[in-house]
């Protein structure tokens, strides 16, 4: 049965550095009936993103510009750049959000936001509405 639930569950990559919101955010996808794959090093992101094939990434930016490049490769590489990217960063982050947006971010929004409004925005960035 296990198996059948990996055919199934879409996979998301999440790279966090704080507990929270991340640990909440994981718990939150695995509500919507997502595997989790959390990331811890952003230098294996892009590879983990090749041989796993997520449906999206969610990445915390943690006001951090490896963040920001680690999307960028993920967008140069043909084998990721479809991958939609959401980027998330403190509230008072805004700067971090434009840099993640220029860098490839599908979207960019605040930590509230990923929380509060996850099921919109997985819409939004997968582009089924």
């Amino acid at each position: 049965m296990a198996h059948a639930d990996r055919m199934t569950q879409p996979l998301a990559l999440v790279f966090y550095e704080k507990l929270m919101p991340g640990s909440q955010l994981v718990n939150r996808l695995q509500d919507l009936n997502y595997r989790v794959q959390a990331v811890n090093d952003l230098a294996s992101l892009q590879q983990c993103a090749r041989s796993e094939g997520p449906l999206l990434v969610i990445a915390d930016l943690a006001g951090r510009e490896e963040v920001c490049r680690a999307i960028a490769a993920l967008k140069a590489d043909a084998a990721t750049q479809h991958i939609p990217v959401i980027a998330f960063a403190g509230d008072q982050a805004a700067e971090w959000q434009a840099a993640a947006q220029k860098a490839g971010a599908t979207l960019a929004v605040s930590e509230a936001a990923i929380i509060n409004y996850l099921p919109q925005l997985l819409n939004q960035a997968l582009q089924l509405e």
